[in-house]
């Protein structure tokens, strides 16, 4: 894994950090938090975008954050356990990796910006 991928990873726990967010925040400080967390995460997977395919990014932005959001509810936030819902999730995170192995790192011209 190079580290333009490690950005898109990082983007995506950003991303379920601000989610969180945008349902929990309740004062000064969480909105604070979450607003920093939208601006981390997309800055982020902007950065990441320069250099890999556009699409593929993003598609694994939101497939990383969809699931780390629904296991964070589950674990931290007392939403039901439920087999579907799981099984649902792990699909989810097989096309992301399926994604991700076929997408050629290559640099394309013009991406040195």
């Amino acid at each position: 894994m190079n580290k333009d991928w490690l950005k898109v990873i990082i983007a995506a726990f950003f991303e379920v950090l601000w989610v969180i967010g945008l349902k929990h925040a309740n004062d000064f400080w969480t909105w604070t938090g979450t607003v920093i967390s939208i601006v981390i995460s997309f800055y982020v997977m902007i950065m990441a975008g320069r250099k890999l395919p556009v699409g593929t990014v993003y598609a694994v932005f939101v497939g990383l954050g969809t699931a780390g959001t629904v296991f964070s509810e589950i674990l931290f936030f007392g939403e039901p356990f439920k087999v579907a819902k799981i099984l649902l999730i792990l699909a989810l995170i097989a096309g992301v990796i399926g994604l991700k192995l076929v997408t050629k790192d290559n640099i394309q011209e013009g991406d040195d910006i």
